[in-house]
C-alpha cells in the first residue's frame, strides 16, 4: 500500500494535469509498474486479451492537504478579535452610547454658560478659571492616552471619561461664554449636520483613510505650531486659514475614527478600546466644533 501526501497546486500555471492522476502515476513508478499514461495507450490491446493480473495495481491513497478556511476564521485566513459579528456590534453600541452621554453632558454644560448670565460675566471677568482647568484636563487626557491598563479597566476607565468630559465641558463653556449665543447655536448645528454627513460617508465610502493615520498627525503638529504664531500675529486672513484648515483636519480625522470603529478596513480596534474609540471620536467632535465656531464669528 503506497501512501501519497499532496498539497494544492495552482493549475493557473498551464499544468492542467490532475493532481490524483499525478499521485497515481509516481506511485506507479515507484513500483514499478506501468503510469496510466502509458496504460492509456495499451488500452486497445488489454481490451482483446483482458488480464486482471496484469491490470492489477497496488493500492494507491491520495489525501490532499486543502488551505480552506474554518468558520472561525476570516477571509484572509486569520482569526481577529471580530470574528464573530455580535462582539463587533456590542462594540459599536457600547462605543456610541458613552459617546452620546459625553455629547449631551458637554451640551449641557455649556448651555449653563452660554444661557446663565451671571456664571457667563464671571468667567468673562476671570480668564483664570480657563488656565486652572488646563492642567487637570491634559492629565487626564494623557493617562487615558498613554496607559492602555488603565483605559481597560472597570470602573477606573468610566471615573477618568466622566471626569475628563467634565473638564472638557467647563473649558468648550468657558470659551463659549466670549461668543454671543446665536453663534454658539450656529456652531452646534452646523457640527451635528456634519458629523452625521460625515458619519454615513465613512460608512458608505470605499475610501480607506485608515492609512492616512500618520499623515493626518503631522498635519496636526503642523497645525499647532501654526496655532501658536497666530497667537502672536493678529491677522485676519491668518485666523481664517487657520480656522478652514482645522476645520478640514479634524473632518478627516473623523471619517479616519469612525472607519477604525466599525472596522473592515486595513486597521481597526480591539474590542476592549471602547473608552479609547469614544474618546477619539468625542475630540474630533468637539475640535471641529471649535473651528466652526471661529468660522462663524469670522464671517460674521
Amino acid at each position: 500500500m503506497d501512501l501519497e501526501v499532496i498539497v494544492p497546486k495552482d493549475l493557473s500555471s498551464g499544468d492542467h494535469q490532475p493532481l490524483v492522476q499525478k499521485a497515481v502515476d509516481k506511485a506507479a513508478v515507484a513500483s514499478g509498474q506501468p503510469t496510466t499514461s502509458s496504460a492509456a495507450g495499451k488500452s486497445k490491446e488489454t481490451r482483446g486479451n483482458p488480464n486482471p493480473k496484469a491490470d492489477k495495481r497496488s493500492n494507491v491513497y491520495v489525501i490532499q492537504i486543502s488551505d480552506d478556511t474554518t468558520p472561525n476564521e476570516s477571509n484572509d485566513g486569520t482569526t481577529g478579535p471580530f470574528s464573530d459579528r455580535s462582539v463587533r456590534q456590542a462594540f459599536i453600541a457600547k462605543v456610541f452610547l458613552i459617546l452620546s452621554t459625553q455629547l449631551f453632558l458637554t451640551a449641557v454644560i455649556i448651555g449653563a454658560f452660554v444661557f446663565w448670565k451671571d456664571l457667563r460675566v464671571w468667567v468673562v471677568a476671570h480668564p483664570w478659571f480657563i488656565h486652572a482647568l488646563f492642567p487637570a484636563f491634559f492629565a487626564i487626557l494623557i493617562i487615558l492616552a498613554c496607559c492602555g491598563d488603565i483605559r481597560r479597566q472597570v470602573p477606573a476607565n468610566y471615573i477618568l471619561l466622566g471626569l475628563f468630559t467634565i473638564f472638557e465641558g467647563l473649558l468648550l463653556g468657558a470659551v463659549s461664554a466670549f461668543y454671543s449665543a446665536e453663534e454658539v447655536l450656529w456652531a452646534t448645528a452646523a457640527t451635528s449636520l456634519v458629523t452625521v454627513a460625515l458619519t454615513i460617508f465613512a460608512l458608505q465610502t470605499k475610501w480607506d483613510f485608515t492609512w492616512l493615520n500618520g499623515v493626518l498627525f503631522v498635519f496636526l503638529c503642523v497645525l499647532l505650531i501654526y496655532g501658536i504664531l497666530v497667537l502672536f500675529i493678529q491677522a485676519y486672513w491668518l485666523h481664517l486659514l487657520y480656522a478652514g484648515i482645522g476645520t478640514l483636519l479634524f473632518s478627516m480625522y473623523l471619517v479616519m475614527d469612525v472607519q477604525l470603529l466599525v472596522g473592515v478596513r486595513h486597521y481597526e480596534l480591539d474590542p476592549e478600546e471602547y473608552v479609547f474609540a469614544a474618546l477619539e471620536i468625542y475630540l474630533d467632535i468637539i475640535n471641529l466644533f471649535l473651528f466652526i465656531l471661529q468660522l462663524i464669528q469670522l464671517g460674521r
